[in-house]
């Protein structure tokens, strides 16, 4: 029986300053495929990435992978970045933090 790959969609905003959440949605709009209606909020993220139906390329894809640096809004213990790597949970979406180099 052949074995399913899954398609991932990587998004690599490493070396990009993201100091606030306005700046991760201004980040994902475009590769995302986010509509000009999206609500740039992390319960409408969840339903991007998690309930899906909402953007036609993240749609068209098993996984959702963003790589983001460990500083600005994901540096440790900020409020923000919690609630949005919450949205993250399961089989569909990664948030992958990296140290910066």
């Amino acid at each position: 029986m052949a074995k399913k790959t899954e398609s991932e969609l990587v998004v690599d905003l490493r070396g990009r300053s993201i100091e606030t959440l306005d700046d991760f949605w201004d980040a994902v709009a475009e590769p995302c495929g986010l509509p000009q209606w999206f609500g740039r909020n992390t319960d409408a993220w969840r339903d991007t990435i998690q309930t899906r139906g909402i953007s036609d390329v993240i749609d068209s894809y098993d996984v959702l992978v963003v790589h983001v640096d460990k500083c600005g809004v994901f540096a440790a213990g900020n409020r923000e970045a919690r609630a949005l790597r919450s949205t993250f949970a399961g089989r569909q979406s990664r948030l992958v933090v990296h140290e910066p180099s």
